[in-house]
């Protein structure tokens, strides 16, 4: 049953990679593997758990454990996505009412390198607030209107991409696995903030200096068919203006939140959202339905994307079965031996979650590597110490696998959620990308890496 385990996981796992090619949801392929991957563990408990010391050979026990075990990792899964839910919602009722035009309608430079400049900034600060998904989906819609060529376009939703991604890992709401290191404790806001923000930087500034050297001229602006009846706007400008900063607040809020109240994160985000929610049912209370319903977090809802949600769920779990199993204490043995330290396991975990989703690559990395407290610091022997200092609450390791988990997956378009958003919206060609962005995006991810090696690597 061990061997088998990890067979199906390898090969759940490839049919997620092989999502568009299988014509199969990668939600799918999730769940699935995660059922399998823990009913195989129930079944095999009296020969798997002996093994870890956890439970005793023919013990009727052993399926208690088991499930308890699934009981205590479900809880920890729900937080992540309970705090995503909360957030999705808040990023689609500002995008319900156009508060997204408060950033987007101050853009009016067509001049390439300062539209470069703009546009990459812009997207990695809004990612960090929002996340690279939402962001991405937000300027690519900009561009459309801005860029009329549409390989030029493709050109700098490229940047978009790179940009998304390096603003969304120095921030603990920007990207899905930096979120899930800081519910999960291994980062604190504060610490992520502060060590990340540079080399996140530098992993955009690189890709925006060497194509400052190459971009000339004005961009062609599309021509915009004027309808003989202008459209009404769904919302007034008072009324997207308040959403926006609500909504941005409510997000910005939560790492205060926690910090003040020290509880849950989704707790934090649940409070942005009822607050939200009230605000706009206020404002809207004397529209008739018609007009209030798209308007309204119950008609928000329906717009969010819970295949995603389920995706997340299934690999978090399927991977939770793995770590109950003991496969991934070996594998985080294997990489200690074979690749020796910390940063160049981060590199590499970053390399491969541009061929596969980032999301089980760390939530992996958070099971194969205990979070180290201070008691189990104080009485390790002196010659463990220096590894496991990587492992404390902001220790070296958890905050390089953030930025890495983050920023690997723009060397390939379809490595990353933003990528994938961008491929889908403008038909990215996969070759063009590898040919046009893959070597800007590596060249700005190991330039960060190693910025944050030479300031934090003692």
């Amino acid at each position: 049953m061990y061997a088998l385990m990890a067979l199906v996981f390898i090969l759940g796992y490839l049919c997620i990679a092989l999502e568009h090619p299988l014509k199969i949801d990668k939600a799918a392929s999730a769940l699935l593997t995660a059922v399998i991957a823990w009913t195989l563990l129930v079944l095999g408990a009296d020969s798997i758990l002996p093994m870890l010391g956890t439970g005793t050979a023919g013990s009727s026990t052993n399926t208690h454990h088991v499930v308890e075990e699934l009981r205590h990792h479900l809880g920890e899964i729900s937080e992540i996505l309970f705090f995503l839910m909360g957030a999705m919602t808040i990023v689609e009722l500002i995008d319900a009412h156009e508060g997204f035009k408060v950033i987007t309608d101050r853009i009016r430079t067509h001049k390439r390198v300062h539209l470069l400049w703009l546009v990459g900034l812009i997207t990695f600060f809004l990612s960090s607030a929002l996340d690279n998904l939402a962001t991405t989906i937000v300027m690519i819609s900009l561009l459309r209107k801005l860029i009329a060529d549409l390989h030029e376009r493709w050109f700098y939703a490229g940047i978009v991409v790179i940009a998304a991604n390096a603003g969304g890992a120095w921030s603990p709401i920007g990207d899905v696995t930096t979120t899930m290191l800081w519910i999960g404790n291994q980062v604190t806001a504060t610490g992520i903030i502060v060590k990340l923000f540079l080399p996140s930087l530098v992993c955009l500034l690189v890709p925006l200096l060497i194509m400052s050297f190459r971009l000339k001229g004005e961009v062609a602006e599309p021509r915009i068919k004027e309808s003989s009846e202008s459209r009404r706007d769904p919302t007034t400008p008072f009324e997207r203006n308040l959403v926006f900063g609500l909504g941005l607040g409510a997000l910005i809020f939560v790492p205060i939140f926690k910090t003040i109240t020290h509880l849950p994160p989704y707790m934090g985000i649940l409070f942005g959202l009822s607050l939200l929610w009230i605000t706009t049912e206020i404002i809207h209370r004397s529209k008739n339905s018609e007009e209030k319903d798209p308007l309204s977090v119950v008609g928000v809802l329906r717009r969010i994307d819970i295949t995603s949600v389920l995706f997340f769920l299934g690999i978090l779990l399927a991977v939770s079965a793995l770590s109950s199993a003991g496969h991934l204490i070996q594998v985080a043995t294997l990489l200690k031996d074979s690749l020796g330290n910390i940063y160049s396991i981060a590199i590499s975990i970053g390399m491969l979650s541009a061929v596969v989703d980032n999301v089980p690559m760390v939530a992996g990395a958070m099971k194969m590597y205990p979070l180290i407290s201070p008691e189990t610091l104080a009485t390790a022997a002196a010659d463990e110490l220096p590894w496991l200092r990587n492992f404390v609450v902001d220790g070296n390791f958890w905050e390089m696998l953030a930025y890495c988990a983050g920023t690997g997956g723009s060397c390939l378009i379809i490595g990353s959620a933003a990528g994938v958003a961008a491929m889908g919206m403008e038909k990215i060609n996969f070759i063009w990308y590898l040919k046009r962005i893959t070597g800007l995006a590596f060249i700005g991810y190991l330039a960060g890496a190693a910025t944050y090696i030479l300031m934090f690597a003692a």
